[in-house]
């Protein structure tokens, strides 16, 4: 049987119409698929822009978003991390869902605009997360945010980032972190799962090519891949112990399966709180290609109620 067939009907034209990114031939289009015209605000969610300093002196975007009437001094803060495989993505396509989060968890959503491969490739984007992390926590009084309830969450290649950023914390003895949320995360470039056989349609929105082809430009042609840093690749960390509580969701259709199988087992192996919802004839961020649909909204509407828990115990 092939994927199409296995896909959900509520799912299926949308997998069939996406033309596929083509990284390799046009990196330029595919990122081109990622852009979003401005959507309409939330009258319940203020945003702002701010510039911050990067540890080698320039400077990088962050989007910051709140409640626009607080009624407390401080809030519980998440770190959003977009995704796009380490080459695409910009935080103004996240807006919508980061203003959710705002206004599901009473929280303030960090949104950073790291740096992408393979203009900029690894550690480029993990340091960006961690300069984004420490430097949110340092300013929690101009930001308003109690640190002792600080989360990090993205998607994708975002959720990868999420991963390697919860680990680079706890090595590094960093921020406090009480909570991570990494969404069908990218985690290993090795690609010897049977899910990353699986999906090799030219078709749906991320495919084997794709993810040799991101996994490459983000490491570099030169990496020596079996001396990788778990901050690089998450998957080929030997101790998941010490790991803040943790929630992912994948579709069964998505590239990513077994390795995201593999964390959440080892996770559990470790004595981490996990939380894991597999939703079937699902593929690779179907929740924000087709946001209507019914399975859809419930896979939203779980991540948004884990956050929200999480952040106000």
């Amino acid at each position: 049987m092939t994927i199409i067939n296995r896909v959900l009907p509520e799912l299926r034209q949308a997998y069939t119409e996406f033309p596929g990114f083509r990284l390799e031939e046009d990196l330029t289009w595919s990122r081109s698929l990622l852009s979003h015209p401005p959507s309409k605000r939330s009258e319940h969610v203020l945003t702002s822009n701010r510039m911050i300093p990067r540890d080698d002196g320039s400077e990088m975007l962050v989007k910051i978003y709140e409640p626009a009437k607080r009624k407390q001094d401080k809030l519980p803060a998440m770190l959003w991390i977009h995704g796009g495989g380490f080459v695409m993505g910009h935080p103004d396509m996240d807006d919508v869902l980061c203003e959710r989060f705002v206004q599901a968890a009473n929280c303030v959503v960090v949104s950073i605009d790291y740096r992408l491969a393979p203009e900029h490739p690894y550690p480029a984007a993990i340091e960006d997360c961690y300069a984004g992390l420490v430097w949110m926590t340092n300013k929690e009084q101009s930001l308003g945010i109690d640190v002792r309830r600080v989360a990090i969450a993205g998607a994708s290649g975002g959720g990868g980032l999420t991963v390697a950023l919860a680990l680079m914390a706890r090595d590094k003895g960093g921020p406090s972190i009480i909570f991570q949320m990494p969404l069908y995360p990218m985690l290993d470039n090795r690609n010897e799962t049977h899910s990353s056989y699986e999906i090799i349609d030219d078709h749906g929105t991320w495919n084997r090519t794709n993810n040799m082809t991101a996994w490459r430009m983000y490491l570099g042609e030169e990496e020596n891949i079996n001396a990788l840093s778990p901050h690089a690749v998450p998957s080929r960390a030997e101790n998941l112990a010490g790991l803040p509580p943790t929630y992912i969701c994948i579709g069964q259709l998505d590239l990513f399966r077994d390795e995201t199988l593999d964390y959440v087992t080892r996770l559990a192996q470790a004595g981490v709180e996990v939380e894991f919802h597999l939703y079937p004839g699902s593929y690779h961020c179907f929740e924000v290609f087709v946001p209507e649909a019914k399975i859809s909204q419930l896979a939203i509407q779980n991540y948004l109620d884990a956050m929200a828990r999480a952040l106000n115990i």
